[in-house]
């Protein structure tokens, strides 16, 4: 469910991205700043990232540097959904916005991402963790739909696909 698993690139991120980091750090959520290198690929409006998890920063760190990316913003874009819980519209802001091209071939990509246990629902979830997983539901559901009324593909990277590249 990945965004590099449909990309040709996939050998790239896994050497890139399945560095021998401690365990520990693939539970971690720290909020990280990153600041773009290559300006001329990241087309967001701001200049320096908030990234609310290591998982985001990786990803960011990748986006920047990766030569099959040619353009890419983090949190610029918002997609209204309906709120299962309080059946209210809230907006829901995906991680990222990611252009690429391989052999003249341009592709969009929409990418969240999540840890695994808020986007494969188990059976023995708590009741927030079946909370989380249902709001998150519905923002997905909103944006597949934006998806595919403006032809992009949206794609879900949790741990295994940042730091193992499955």
């Amino acid at each position: 469910m990945g965004i590099l698993r449909d990309l040709p690139y996939i050998v790239l991120f896994k050497n890139y991205l399945a560095c021998s980091l401690p365990k520990y750090f693939l539970k971690m959520a720290y909020k990280t700043r990153f600041t773009p290198k290559n300006r001329h690929k990241y087309v967001g409006t701001k200049t320096e990232l908030l990234c609310r998890s290591l998982w985001e920063r990786r990803v960011c760190k990748f986006l920047d540097e990766s030569a099959s990316v040619t353009k890419w913003s983090f949190e610029e874009i918002e997609i209204p959904y309906v709120h299962p819980i309080d059946k209210k519209v809230h907006r829901y802001i995906p991680d990222f916005l990611v252009q690429t091209e391989r052999n003249n071939k341009k592709k969009s990509i929409l990418v969240e991402v999540k840890p695994k246990k808020q986007v494969k629902l188990r059976e023995s979830a708590s009741k927030r963790d079946q909370i989380v997983f249902q709001i998150n539901k519905a923002k997905w559901t909103a944006a597949q739909k934006f998806c595919e009324k403006h032809d992009i593909e949206f794609k879900i990277l949790t741990e295994e696909e940042i730091f193992h590249g499955s």
